[in-house]
């Protein structure tokens, strides 16, 4: 049941005057109250009449909020909690709550195909803390990132319910490479998250391969119930992305990478692989080597170049040299800035 914003500040303020046992509380003193809170908190001055405070009684003794306040009259005038301690504020779960959760549980399982989904204890961490921040009114000890500003965001529900209900979508999509947008008629089979960014796996009508959109690249959906859906029985999440970091997969097979870490950096690879192929070659008092047996993409090269002088490629050649440019064409742009 919708509220507006007076409804809720009279409960509020009646629930606290009802928790405070050292005063005796009649319907003119809520009243009152009442009148007081909604003139601080909302600038008005407008009288608040008894009916509207017995009926906010019966509201928050009903069920209809979920409140069930154990509200009573003592000597037919004064009104209290019978249970001493009892807030709105402070209420059980309820066993619809509790089926709730479950189905919002059950769908959180739905992204095991995910290689985060083990981050996802930290969603649960940080709602522990807010319920704890809540109620200790302490801040918060623990920040997760997002970015609650990225594109694409709106999309998610939509296409997490296509990929349940098997729905073909019209995805109008135009790449950072393309001028304009065009219309893919798509078959979507995944969700899956890096590093903030959410893209959808599945494929075109007129194509088994797989194809990656990116959410924040899309301009419009629509769902297309008279398009018959075709699954894709050989796909699998966990094989697609077995030798790959990041979400590009292309048509390379997964090679060994060689790379030498300096001894300042190995620490971090060490404790956080960039891959779980990762291997150990040789340690010295200089640094580590170590291989990591993925397929050549975008995502690696970036994830190379942010270890900055700190990171070499030994092997292969091929992206040694690519490596090596992409570091030379960096400082002479540093160098052109500065003339």
């Amino acid at each position: 049941m919708p509220l507006n914003k007076s409804a809720l500040i009279r409960y509020k303020t009646i629930d606290t005057c009802l928790q405070n046992r050292y005063r005796r509380w009649t319907l003119d003193d809520l009243i009152q109250a009442c009148s007081d809170a909604l003139s601080e908190y909302e600038g008005t001055d407008n009288g608040i009449s008894r009916r509207s405070i017995q009926l906010d009684i019966q509201m928050m003794r009903s069920d209809k909020l979920g409140y069930n306040a154990p509200i009573v009259v003592v000597d037919r005038k004064y009104y209290t909690y019978k249970e001493p301690g009892y807030s709105i504020t402070d209420i059980p779960l309820t066993e619809k709550d509790l089926n709730k959760l479950s189905e919002i549980a059950e769908i959180l399982k739905q992204f095991k195909g995910f290689s985060h989904f083990k981050e996802l204890n930290g969603m649960v961490h940080k709602l522990e803390d807010k319920i704890y921040s809540e109620r200790t009114k302490q801040k918060s000890v623990i920040e997760i990132e997002t970015n609650d500003n990225l594109k694409g965001l709106e999309y998610l529900d939509r296409i997490y319910h296509a990929i349940q209900q098997k729905n073909v979508l019209a995805i109008w999509y135009q790449s950072f490479k393309a001028k304009r947008s065009g219309k893919i008629i798509f078959y979507p089979y995944l969700l899956k998250e890096y590093r903030n960014r959410w893209f959808v796996l599945g494929s075109k009508k007129e194509s088994k391969a797989i194809l990656n959109l990116a959410l924040d690249r899309i301009e419009e959906i629509e769902i297309l119930p008279e398009e018959k859906y075709l699954p894709n029985e050989d796909f699998d999440s966990t094989e697609h992305f077995k030798y790959v970091i990041g979400v590009t997969v292309n048509s390379f097979k997964p090679v060994n990478i060689h790379l030498f870490i300096d001894k300042a950096n190995a620490p971090y690879v060490l404790t956080k692989p960039l891959h779980h192929t990762q291997q150990i070659i040789s340690e010295t008092e200089n640094g580590i080597e170590i291989v990591i047996k993925v397929i050549p993409n975008f995502e690696l090269e970036r994830e190379i170049l942010g270890f900055g002088e700190n990171i070499r490629v030994l092997a292969p050649e091929s992206l040694r040299n690519r490596i090596h440019d992409r570091f030379r064409k960096a400082v002479k742009c540093y160098e052109e800035s500065a003339e």
